[in-house]
């Protein structure tokens, strides 16, 4: 069976400054993805690093940088 630990975490769009939510995934070390923002719909570079204590670095970026 496979575990898990999601979290949800609240962080700014680079676009349009709104607060939005994000659902990661805790269980892997690091991660990048694009997700549209749920208010302006524009594609923000999701970087996500999640060290061994389970504490998460998320940088959110504007397809330009």
């Amino acid at each position: 069976m496979t575990h898990f630990e999601q979290e949800i975490v609240k962080d700014y769009c680079p676009y349009c400054g709104e607060l939005i939510e994000l659902l990661i995934d805790c269980s892997i070390g690091v991660q990048e993805y694009i997700e549209d923002c749920y208010v302006c719909c524009r594609p923000i570079q999701v970087a996500i690093s999640v060290n061994e204590d389970g504490n998460h670095n998320i940088i959110l970026s504007d397809e330009n940088s």
